[in-house]
Formats: C-alpha cells, structure tokens, sequence
C-alpha cells in the first residue's frame, strides 16, 4: 500500500508535466505560425515597407539614396526587414498565447488584472515602436548628417541600417514596458508602491545609464530612452497604487 502511493504520486507528477510540455508546444506552434504567415503576407511589399522605414534616413541623406556594400544586400535586407515587421505585427498574439499559458495557474482575482496588463503591455511595447520611429530616428539622423564634412559623401549601408534600426526599436519598444515590469514586481511581493517611490532618484540615475548603454553614442537618443523611461516608471507606480487597492 505504502509503495503504491508514491508510484501513483510520480504518475501524476510525470503526466502534469507532459501535459505542460504538450501545451507549451501548442503554444509555441501558434507564435512561430503567425510569425511565418505574416511574413509571407509581407514579403511582396517587402520593398515598399523597407522604402517606408529607411524614410528618416533618406529625408537626411543628400540625393535620398542608400548604398548596398554587398551583392546580396538588397535582398538580405528587405527580406529581414520584412521579418522583424512580422515579429512585431505578431507580438498581440506572442503574449496572449504566454498569458493563455501561465492563466491556469492564476487566481481569479489575478485573472482579472492579468488581461489588463496584457493590453496595456501590448499597446505600450506598439507605442515604443512609434516613439523611435517618429520621434528619435529623425532627431538622431539629423543630428549625425550635421556632422558630415563637407568633403565626405554621407551615404549609408542599407544593411547596417535594418540592423541598427531594428536594434533601436526594440530597445525603446522593450523600454516602454516599464510599467508593466513595475507592476509586476510589485504584484509578486518583491516590492511595494512605497518603496518604489523612494528609489526614484536612483530610478532617473539608473535611466540614463541605461540610455547610455543600449543607444546609440549621441546624447540625443540617451536622453530620449531615458525621459520616457523615467515617466514610465511614475506611470507604474501610479498603476501599481490602482492594483493594490483593486487587490483588497
């Protein structure tokens, strides 16, 4: 009797697991699924979408015009610009199917603030995405052609500016999430409203220092990450106050 009981334990342990396994992948499939429909959809305007994120640069460059260094360039770059888009098109359904995953395992009440978070997360990583490319590319693209002498073609790479603008997006859509990471922290016990309040100025030091690593090396683009990040963080505050009280 007492050798069964373990066994029927670790049957129930090992069939849990499984079942976990079995829907992490089901989940997974739907992320890389639309991920892949969504580039194929893309990839016939994969010229005009390229033309439409290459426009901050061009609007600065003398002739409009970029170079390609390598044989391969336009087709390497267009088509991998086209998959970062559909990577970002798909993000909606990234983080409901990591939301779908973890929901089981929520309480009720976490359920509750758990899709507003998710929406919030959604439209906050969509308004990083917005704030690089209508507001800090033409700044820090201006801001570099002004330093071109005279006796110096400024032409760039088509290439390296896919990786360096996806590079930046990422970071400033990432950075937008701070609300989110904050009201987590404090949703997981790590941390109360209070303190976070105390830790601002560490908050704003601790921006810029993280505007300095993760842009560009112009003070432009630094202090750009860095401001927004800084009223993110008041912003997380202000929402992590709404959640506790909506938590008692």
């Amino acid at each position: 009797m007492t050798d069964a009981a373990p066994d029927k334990k670790d049957g129930l342990a090992e069939g849990t697991l499984m079942s976990h396994l079995v829907e992490l992948r089901s989940r997974l499939f739907k992320v890389f699924g639309s991920v892949f429909a969504i580039f194929i959809i893309l990839l016939p305007f994969a010229q005009k979408i390229f033309n439409f994120a290459a426009e901050p640069l061009i609007s600065v460059v003398p002739g409009g015009q970029l170079i390609a260094l390598s044989p391969v360039s336009p087709l390497t770059a267009t088509i991998m610009l086209s998959f970062y888009i559909a990577l970002f098109a798909a993000m909606p359904v990234v983080l409901y199917q990591a939301w779908a995953f973890v929901a089981p395992g929520l309480y009720k009440k976490e359920k509750r603030f758990a899709f507003p978070l998710l929406a919030t997360s959604i439209v906050l990583f969509y308004a990083g995405l917005a704030f690089a490319y209508f507001v800090v590319f033409p700044l820090i693209f201006g801001f570099v052609s002004s330093f071109t002498p005279e006796k110096v073609e400024y032409q760039p790479d088509m290439a390296e500016y896919v990786s360096f603008i996806m590079m930046v997006v990422l970071v400033f859509g990432l950075a937008f999430e701070t609300p989110v990471a904050t009201v987590l922290t404090v949703w997981t016990g790590l941390t109360t409203p209070e303190k976070l309040g105390k830790a601002r100025p560490y908050v704003f030091l601790g921006a810029f220092v993280v505007g300095m690593l993760l842009t560009p090396p112009d003070v432009i683009s630094q202090t750009l990450l860095a401001i927004p990040v800084y009223l993110l963080y008041e912003l997380g505050i202000l929402m992590s106050r709404i959640f506790k009280s909506g938590d008692k």
